[in-house]
């Protein structure tokens, strides 16, 4: 608002000097609405003072210059407004991609190797957008003294992958091994993403939401439940392979038809003999920017997958354009482009003609992310069926892709459990209309009343139960007191089931084995089931147990009423379409298996401390349990059942915060959450709009870093006295003071959900890195990824 008030007001003062009198009325109008601003007041005054009489000097300026002046000092003010991460990496990546639009001749692009990447301008540009993703100010860069060596190796053809590459194989009994680029492959890489995506980004298909321009994870979940519709039956298609010689050709063909340059194709093929890069479909889930994915992983999986987006465009057309017999409306308004083509082949072919059994069209709609892929069908499931089974021939043999059990994820309208996709759990449900939750409502808390009371019945039951065995112990140990005279006829009936020499306590299990046979409770659960329903409740007054079984009867035929209920009114819902709806739910089982195995909550479900992260700074310790809140936040915004993971968060992570810090300091967790005011760094009830909040639309600038996984840095010592180390971080140049032992708590493996804890490749465990404090919060932040820590630094 300031600045539109500064351009009003220098607007306005141009006009008064320019040859813009007669319009000196209008503006004085216009002036005294905003004169209450003190920008304006000044302008009032001149515009009150000016006499349409006066003279207007020959030499001023005219209106449309002063005008295009002003647009050029509202420029000059726009450009000196700081520049984000994004805007400075959307920069870079212009100028690189102007070196590669450059070398565009006849269809293709020539010479990328030598013109483009063997350039030590693109080789900077590209190490700062590594500075950028690891959130290193380019001011404060560590300046790379290695550029001249590694032109010289690109133009002459002998780089070493070998050198510039580190392996760790993981200590299990399969060997697992990952092989991750130093940081002079990594710049190589980062410009050939660039140029990949000049290249092929700009003729993807609108159904892919992978790590593109404004299309991502939340772009995906929003396609599939906003305007697709209530489908008739939706499915998924599960990939399952890693990159051999087939695929890896067709994916050279596919590069080799956009750039011409066999330097530029060898390098990658080099990139995948020495495992460097690898493709691996539905092996993990993707979109978290981790180590095992690699940069060039989605723009690669993209370019080979484009081709299933084409063939999905021409099954679409053969079963909805090929329809002649009837003109496809959407939102009352018909398709011309439909209506043109059947008009064209319609007197060629008769027998074309996809009618469903309910008498509407069959509409095909897709979705994929990365190598999730969604369909939905609108029309018969035999129509369905052919489609899936289409898709499933095209897949093995045209791309060589591995896919199965797919004809078990057909899923209907009426019978929806759900299908797993980008994370999420979609299913189709029915819109309950306020009685239905009305009577859900009512009925959980008669059910949630009569379980406490019945709750309440068997505790005091069991307490007096307690109180009678007590009572027996005490009177057994009282009658071998001979001073005491006790001797009563229930204690001489007892006493013939003791044996000469038999102790107290033998005595009274003695006894107690005998009762327990005599009452015969051998199917009983246990100790506590026995007391209260076998010796409580028979000296119980009958009238008092005839009420309390009375009332919990009347309590369960009053829910089963109302379930009849509930049922009626879903039964004349379900004739009614237009009350389904698409729901995208969180799994939230899996995100407590994934707390219990952050050691956040126990087995029960019960918060607890986390004991690698107490030898940590404070803020450390916040940051690491905030971060995660974010990263939630981020992930699950857009989710149906968002309130509920909002109170997971607020259940879980606050608490398992406040309980970790207070066992660090060993005082009571009320006077914790008081002297750092825990809430204020646990505020669910936030703006998403927000720069700190706000999803990452731009998937293709900030790949995986607002939402990568969390991953527990282990402080593994404080200082390291022979040797000093620099941030692991690339291009941070600030000295490391603690060196940490990452802690890979979920070992990857597929299906998997991404439920915010992505899975860290398991020969990463135990590896050390040396973080400055910076970086290390920035890691639990999700402002940078596990992509920007060069692994290999120690051994160098």
């Amino acid at each position: 608002m300031e600045r539109r008030l500064h351009s009003l007001a220098s607007l306005l003062k141009l006009c008064c000097t320019a040859k813009a009198s007669p319009y000196a009325g209008l503006l004085q109008s216009t002036c005294r609405t905003f004169s209450t601003h003190f920008l304006l007041q000044d302008v009032v005054e001149d515009l009150e003072s000016t006499k349409p009489s006066q003279k207007i000097n020959d030499q001023s300026v005219s209106l449309a210059k002063s005008l295009a002046i002003l647009s050029e000092e509202s420029f000059k003010q726009d450009k000196i407004r700081p520049l984000s991460r994004s805007d400075h990496k959307r920069l870079l990546e212009l100028r690189i991609k102007k070196c590669v639009k450059a070398q565009y001749k006849n269809g293709k692009f020539h010479n990328i190797m030598e013109n483009v990447i063997a350039n030590a301008d693109t080789l900077r540009d590209a190490y700062d957008i590594i500075c950028l993703n690891s959130n290193v100010d380019l001011g404060s860069k560590q300046e790379y003294s290695c550029f001249g060596s590694l032109l010289e190796e690109l133009r002459n053809g002998g780089f070493d992958f070998e050198k510039n590459a580190v392996e760790f194989v993981a200590k299990s009994k399969a060997k697992e091994s990952l092989v991750l680029p130093r940081l002079k492959l990594r710049i190589v890489q980062e410009a050939i993403r660039v140029i990949l995506e000049v290249a092929f980004r700009p003729y993807f298909s609108k159904i892919s939401h992978g790590c593109r321009s404004g299309r991502g994870h939340q772009s995906a979940l929003k396609f599939v439940s906003k305007e697709i519709g209530v489908p008739n039956w939706h499915f998924t298609i599960p990939l399952n392979k890693e990159v051999d010689r087939n695929m890896l050709s067709k994916l050279i063909c596919e590069i080799e038809e956009k750039i011409d340059d066999p330097h530029f194709v060898s390098f990658i093929l080099a990139m995948f003999e020495a495992r460097v890069l690898n493709l691996a479909f539905g092996k993990f889930p993707k979109g978290y920017g981790l180590p095992q994915e690699g940069i060039l992983s989605p723009i690669l999986m993209n370019i080979y997958l484009d081709a299933f987006d084409r063939e999905f465009f021409k099954i679409s057309m053969k079963y909805e354009a090929l329809d002649l017999d009837r003109n496809y409306t959407m939102d009352g308004h018909s398709s011309n482009l439909r209506a043109w083509f059947r008009s064209q082949i319609k007197d060629k072919n008769e027998k074309l003609n996809h009618v469903t059994e309910t008498g509407t069209t069959t509409r095909l709609y897709a979705c994929r992310f990365m190598d999730e892929i969604f369909v939905a069908v609108f029309g018969s499931k035999e129509a369905s069926q052919n489609i899936l089974s289409e898709i499933v021939d095209f897949l093995n043999s045209s791309l060589y892709l591995d896919v199965e059990h797919a004809a078990d994820k057909i899923e209907g309208r009426d019978k929806s459990h759900g299908i797993q996709f980008a994370g999420a759990l979609v299913r189709i449900a029915m819109e309950n209309a306020a009685k239905v939750r009305a009577v859900h409502k009512l009925k959980d808390k008669v059910r949630l009343f009569a379980s406490q009371k019945e709750e309440i019945w068997d505790a005091m039951n069991l307490r007096i139960g307690k109180k009678w065995l007590a009572y027996g112990l005490k009177r057994i140990k009282e009658s071998e007191i001979k001073s005491l005279g006790l001797s009563t006829p229930l204690l001489d009936q007892i006493s013939q089931y003791r044996k000469e020499g038999m102790k107290t306590d033998h005595w009274f299990k003695t006894l107690l084995k005998v009762w327990l046979q005599d009452i015969n409770v051998k199917d009983e659960a246990n100790e506590k089931v026995v007391l209260s329903k076998y010796m409580v409740e028979p000296a119980l007054p009958q009238d008092l147990r005839d009420a309390f079984y009375d009332f919990q009867k009347k309590a369960s035929l009053y829910i089963s009423s109302e379930e009849d209920v509930t049922h009626e009114l879903l039964s004349n819902f379900k004739k009614i379409k237009e009350d389904c709806v698409i729901r995208v739910e969180a799994p939230l089982n899996f995100i407590k298996r994934s707390l219990n195995r952050y050691g956040l909550v126990n087995l029960e479900g019960h918060t607890r401390h986390v004991p690698a992260l107490i030898f940590q700074d404070d803020e450390l310790i916040i940051n690491w349990f905030s971060g995660l809140v974010r990263r939630w936040v981020r992930w699950y915004s857009q989710f149906d059942n968002f309130e509920e993971i909002r109170v997971l968060i607020t259940e879980s992570v606050r608490m398992s915060c406040i309980r970790t810090l207070a066992a660090k300091y060993r005082i009571h967790e009320i006077l914790i959450e008081k002297k750092f005011d825990i809430n204020q760094h646990f505020d669910t009830d936030i703006d998403l709009t927000q720069t700190d909040y706000a999803p990452v639309h731009d998937e293709a600038l900030m790949y995986g870093s607002s939402y990568s996984g969390l991953c527990a840095l282990m402080l593994f010592r404080v200082k390291v006295p022979t040797r000093n180390f620099k941030c692991f971080i690339m291009g941070c140049s600030v000295e490391s003071p603690s060196v940490y032992s990452i802690c890979v708590k979920e070992k990857q493996r597929f299906p998997g959900w991404k439920t915010g804890f992505a899975p860290i490749h398991w020969s990463l465990n135990r590896k050390r890195v040396g973080i400055c404090n910076k970086h290390v919060k920035d890691l639990y932040q999700g402002n940078i990824s596990l992509q920007s820590i060069e692994f290999g630094a120690l051994t160098k």
